[in-house]
């Protein structure tokens, strides 16, 4: 006998390809057999995205999660949590009912999350403009997520089959990183960052590097002080309380090295240092995942894609990724089904 989770899917913008790359991941067998999915989101808008994409597939509305468990195949299960016009989701054009609606269907599937009700929960890309004129003021998922898990101790990671890199920090303005560069927060980062990387990859006590903020680990001094101040005993610190962690490291020639397996998983002081070669490695099954959380959530590691929104061009294969890493990452194989 074996557990099916289920997995709620957030269809994040659906002026974006989110709707389209949903319908396309759901019509592959892996996923259904992986996994209950539950799409969060809004009817019109996956109508349109079946249409668009030529897809079988039919929708079933729902009213509770436990009726997701009676779909039967060539089905979307779909909890409708708003009824938009068709003025609301024009392809490519932020809306403020859009951006409204994309933030309730986060925060309805975090809930449903952290009440034990899903397993897991896999989202698809926001956009930001949208919500921050639906007054929804957040840099994006990870931090809406954090808050409405009530946890600060959270990273957020982009990971593929090669390579896992995670950030001290996020989306944040470059001019600001410096003064947000601490040894709390490497030290942090370091620590959810292992935890995350065993769990992921199975081993108890993961390689990972850390690398310097500033070129060649600040030459001394003469590029910077952030690395011997901060960056260096942060490393220390891990290593005492027994972490496989090496740095600070030259960001130039680190990741040559990373992606053929030398480290397990890499520590960036900031967005693009990290995701830079990352997305170089994995445009196309990267996977965003925010640790700390005492839920699991998964993404895909690209945006809404206005300009390929209602071709049916756009690739599912990181949501199907997503999806993929959310259920290894369940610990809990419940509620589920049996089969």
């Amino acid at each position: 006998m074996q557990n099916l989770p289920i997995i709620a899917i957030t269809m994040g913008d659906p002026c974006g390809i989110g709707p389209e790359i949903i319908v396309k991941a759901l019509q592959s067998p892996d996923v259904t057999a992986l996994c209950v999915p539950l799409v969060i989101g809004d009817r019109l808008a996956l109508e349109r995205a079946v249409s668009v994409c030529h897809s079988t597939l039919k929708i079933q509305e729902i009213s509770t999660v436990e009726e997701a468990l009676q779909i039967g195949d060539g089905c979307i299960p779909l909890l409708a949590l708003s009824h938009l016009a068709a003025a609301d989701i024009v392809y490519g054009v932020p809306s403020v009912a859009a951006g409204d609606a994309v933030y309730r269907y986060i925060c309805h599937a975090a809930r449903l999350c952290r009440d034990g009700h899903i397993s897991a929960m896999a989202t698809a890309p926001i956009s930001k403009e949208a919500m921050h004129q639906a007054g929804h003021d957040y840099p994006g998922h990870t931090e809406l997520l954090a808050e409405l898990c009530g946890t600060n101790d959270f990273v957020m990671m982009l990971a593929g089959d090669l390579l896992r890199v995670s950030l001290v920090t996020i989306h944040e303005a470059l001019a600001d990183v410096p003064r947000l560069i601490t040894y709390e927060q490497v030290l942090k980062t370091i620590r959810i960052t292992a935890e995350g990387v065993s769990r992921l990859t199975g081993k108890r006590s993961p390689k990972l590097a850390v690398l310097a903020l500033n070129p060649h680990c600040g030459e001394a001094g003469k590029f910077g002080t952030q690395e011997t101040e901060i960056i260096e005993p942060a490393v220390k610190a891990a290593r005492l309380e027994g972490f496989n962690v090496e740095g600070p490291l030259s960001a130039d020639t680190l990741f040559h090295f990373a992606q053929q397996g030398g480290y397990d998983g890499v520590v960036a002081m900031y967005h693009d240092q990290g995701l830079i070669p990352l997305k170089m490695l994995h445009f196309d099954d990267g996977v965003n995942i925010t640790l700390g959380l005492p839920i699991v959530r998964t993404s895909v590691d690209h945006g809404t894609a206005y300009n390929l929104a209602g071709t049916g061009k756009a690739s599912e294969k990181s949501l199907l990724a997503a999806i993929r890493m959310a259920v290894g990452m369940t610990a809990e194989q419940k509620p589920g089904i049996q089969t």
